[in-house]
Order: C-alpha cells, then structure tokens, then sequence
C-alpha cells in the first residue's frame, strides 16, 4: 500500500511517498520546497503572506499526489506551525483553501518520532540523537533502545539565522553569538549535564547537507554516513577563508542552504562539544518516518 506524507517545516515544506508492506517502510519518492515560513513570522505570529505560503505549496503537492493510488495523505507540521501565537488561525485558513487538516506535533511527539524512524534503519542501544530542525532542535536521549529523555529546543538554523545573521554568512561576532545562544539553553537541560556520549545519532536536513559537504571537503565517499567531530569544526574554520569561497563551497553541495547551513553547523558543533561526542552518524529516516510508522502500526505517542 503507498502512502503520502506532507512535512511542513519552518524552512522546507517536504512531500514523500512510501510502500509500506510487512511493516516495513520504503521509501517512493520525495520533494523538497523551501518555503522559509519562518521569515513571515512578525511578533511571534504568521503573517497572512506565510500562511498563504503554506498554502500554495500544499495545493501543488495535493495536485501532484491526486493520481497516485494513495491510502491516504498524511499531513503534520512542526516548530513552523506550533511556535506561533496564531497557529489555529493558521490551520483554519489552510483547511479552508486546501483541504488538508494538519497534525501539529508537540517537541515531545517530534522527537520521539525521530527516534522511532532511526529505529527504522540502525541499531539504536545508547546514545543521543540530534535533530536540527529550521525553527527547532529536538534532542533524545536513549538507552537499551528506549527513550530516556527528551528536549525541543526553540531553535533551529533559520532562526539562528533570522536573529543573529546581518548577510549572507555569520562573522567571527555573530557565530559566537549563535555558540552562546545554544549553549544557554542546553545548560537548561538537566538531563545533559556533565553527559558525554561517544556517537551522536545526527538528523534533519543541516546535518545531512554537513555530511554533504563533509565528505566532499575530505574526499570521502558520497555513502559516507558518518562525521567526525572534529571535522564540524575545521569544516567551519575552512568556511571562513573568505565569503566567496564559502559561497562556492556551499552552491556546490547544499545549495539549498546557502544561508542556513552554517548556523546550523554552528548548532551541531556546539552541542557535539558540549556532549563531548566523538563522531556523528547521520540517518537516512527521522520523525516523516516515525510519524508514519505510528499512525500504521502504533499506539498515539503522548503529548507533553
């Protein structure tokens, strides 16, 4: 049976399509629009622009899907629709003008979903996953293969971006205002403190385009899941020989990204260090997966 899912994200709105068969997951078909909703966010509330955005973008996914012998589409947002002061404005306008009713995940429910669709695709025994998100950052802690504890973090690479960064790329002065500004918050988490974790379990789009980009940079293969710490940080320091070269790198591997992958490189070093992690590996499935996955065969994960 194939099934859609619709991801609208604070910096991507995503459409993937799976077979899903013997409980199993497969993925058909994906695609990407960044739509930046978090730009239209004024005083904590989406503008109408914004909303119409969304809007747009989810009609030409609905058109795209309406041949497809779909079960049904699935449809859920994240930080872009739940950190807004009108998000049932939001959600009304959208139903009104597309159809589509949106599921908005707690950060609870998004991490969580993370964890179960890594779960899909690697042996997860202890550990801590990252999930660097456009407006958010979800981070899970794991051990025997069950969730310990979880955080969302209202951060994420857009916003990072949105708050600290006058140009293109982040100075030496806005990086370290971005370091302090994560570092911050994670002394927050309780659960964290004066934890070190060896690997950390890497997802979300930052991380895959600094996995990108890390295996171009230290000519490894393009499969290469896996980064090394210490890569995120000379990776950033090479980034800083010069706003053209930097430019050229980025269009060359995450082009996408232009302006986000370096703040949300900037996040993941500064929680790997404050981990003291010494690599990263990057999954192929996340929370699109494990939100699947719990409407098929799962019980409703619960809110908090």
């Amino acid at each position: 049976m194939m099934y859609g899912v619709i991801d609208v994200g604070s910096n991507t709105i995503r459409l993937c399509i799976y077979d899903v068969a013997n409980g199993q997951i497969l993925p058909m078909f994906n695609n990407k629009t960044t739509a930046g909703l978090a730009a239209y966010v004024k005083k904590g509330k989406m503008t109408k622009k914004g909303i119409q955005k969304a809007c747009d973008v989810l009609k030409r996914y609905k058109e795209m899907v309406q041949h497809l012998p779909l079960e049904k589409l699935f449809v859920f947002a994240t930080a872009s629709l739940r950190n807004i002061s009108n998000t049932d404005e939001a959600l009304q306008m959208i139903l009104a003008e597309t159809e589509l009713s949106i599921d908005i995940l707690t950060g609870y429910q998004e991490a969580t979903f993370d964890f179960i669709g890594a779960a899909r695709s690697m042996q997860l025994n202890k550990g801590v996953l990252l999930d660097i998100g456009g407006g958010s950052t979800e981070i899970l802690v794991y051990e025997r293969g069950e969730i310990q504890n979880a955080v969302s973090l209202a951060f994420g690479s857009l916003s990072m971006f949105s708050n600290y960064v006058k140009d293109l790329f982040p100075t030496k002065k806005e990086k370290k205002q971005i370091e302090d500004a994560v570092l911050s918050e994670l002394k927050k988490v309780k659960f964290l403190n004066n934890k070190t974790f060896d690997t950390v379990i890497g997802i979300g789009g930052s991380i895959r385009a600094t996995r990108n980009i890390n295996n171009d940079i230290f000519s490894l293969p393009k499969e290469n899941n896996t980064i090394f710490a210490e890569n995120v940080s000379a990776i950033l320091k090479e980034l800083k020989s010069g706003e053209n070269d930097t430019l050229k790198k980025v269009l060359q591997t995450a082009p996408d990204r232009v302006h986000t992958l370096l703040p949300g490189m900037i996040v993941m070093n500064t929680v790997c260090q404050y981990v003291k992690c010494r690599d990263i590996l990057v999954s192929a499935y996340g929370v699109r997966e494990g939100y699947l996955y719990q409407k098929l065969f799962l019980t409703d994960t619960k809110k908090e």
